[in-house]
């Protein structure tokens, strides 16, 4: 891309999804509207520019759409959990707790979709990374098979994302 371009719209993809939500939660396609979100699209990729983080280099665009397809699945998945948990409490069969996951992942940017792949997912929520030991505390709802939930973090996600990513 020219220099120009990336003047303009240092992270065009960023651009974009703000454009696109701004319209979106809006519900409006005026001119007004078209205009806002034009001016937040721009503002979001210069403050990051001003952030000074590097653009994300995705390198299989394709498994980004295998992992959303995985991610939809699971989050319906999910909500039918927690609704079971919520109106007939005594088929919980775990308890809530907190766990470890030992990730090997370090790429900021897929970290940070990780965080939102686990926090979007009911029952199940990111509270803290350690860069240092690359350990990720996680909160689920109904804690049965610590095992489980790595192995579904990490084969589910994380190997993915690395894909993407690293």
């Amino acid at each position: 891309m020219s220099r120009a371009f990336r003047r303009v719209l240092p992270y065009p993809l960023l651009s974009l999804s703000i454009f696109v939500m701004w319209l979106l939660l809006n519900q409006s396609v005026t001119p007004a509207a078209l205009t806002f979100a034009a001016v937040l699209a721009l503002g979001g990729g210069w403050v990051m520019t001003a952030l000074g983080q590097e653009s994300p280099r995705i390198r299989r665009p394709w498994t980004i759409v295998k992992l959303l397809g995985i991610v939809f699945v699971d989050i319906v998945h999910s909500n039918i959990a927690v609704a079971r948990i919520i109106l007939r409490p005594k088929s919980r069969r775990g308890a809530p707790g907190f766990m470890a996951v030992p990730l090997d992942m370090r790429d900021p940017y897929g970290l940070a979709v990780l965080a939102i792949v686990l926090t979007s997912t009911p029952g199940t929520i990111w509270t803290n990374f350690s860069s240092s030991s690359g350990m990720l505390l996680i909160h689920v709802l109904d804690l049965q098979d610590e095992q489980m939930w790595i192995d579904t973090i990490k084969n589910r996600y994380e190997r993915r994302l690395m894909e993407v990513f690293e």
